[in-house]
């Protein structure tokens, strides 16, 4: 909303067959409201479908674009990012491997931190406490990545104090 204020259709791609991934697609739904946003869902079970979805977002022209990442939607992340770039729609992502790869913005969790505490509750594991005696954890760092190279190709202004906020600008 910072960077695109008048932004209130947002089309949101998720993987309808990860359990995980409909429960953040209703999380996000609440949180969208408040917003002045209205998320059009566009759950797929297939890849196959990517093609509907994106002829739907043709017509219907949507504000911006919000991809809930899993392994299946990753492994057709240049499709996802040519749709987006050919279309004109900005984008926000949960990683920074898709702002690297031309995505406009991310913003998530900081991954590398998270594999560390995963790897400290691994090393606790194996050395005899059980996994029911360790407390889950959620993340704590996130990031925020901006591709300032797709802001301009977009005809986007990154405001100054969004930019100071970022962990990494690419340019």
């Amino acid at each position: 909303k910072e960077i695109f204020p008048k932004l209130s259709r947002v089309a949101m791609l998720w993987n309808k067959n990860n359990d995980g991934m409909a429960l953040e697609a209703k999380a996000t739904q609440e949180v969208a409201r408040p917003l002045g946003v209205a998320l059009q869902d566009r759950g797929v079970k297939d890849p196959n479908e990517l093609e509907v979805v994106f002829a739907v977002m043709t017509k219907d022209r949507p504000d911006g674009f919000l991809a809930l990442m899993d392994p299946v939607l990753i492994s057709y992340q240049k499709r996802i990012l040519e749709f987006l770039a050919k279309n004109h729609v900005p984008a926000i992502f949960q990683s920074s491997d898709w702002v690297e790869a031309g995505g406009l913005i991310s913003y998530g969790p900081d991954y590398p931190d998270m594999f560390r505490h995963a790897a400290m509750q691994m090393d606790k594991i194996l050395k005899g406490t059980k996994p029911a005696d360790i407390p889950v954890e959620q993340p704590t760092e996130f990031d925020l990545v901006i591709n300032l190279t797709t802001a301009k190709a977009l005809g986007l202004t990154i405001p100054d104090k969004l930019l100071a906020l970022a962990n990494a600008v690419i340019e």
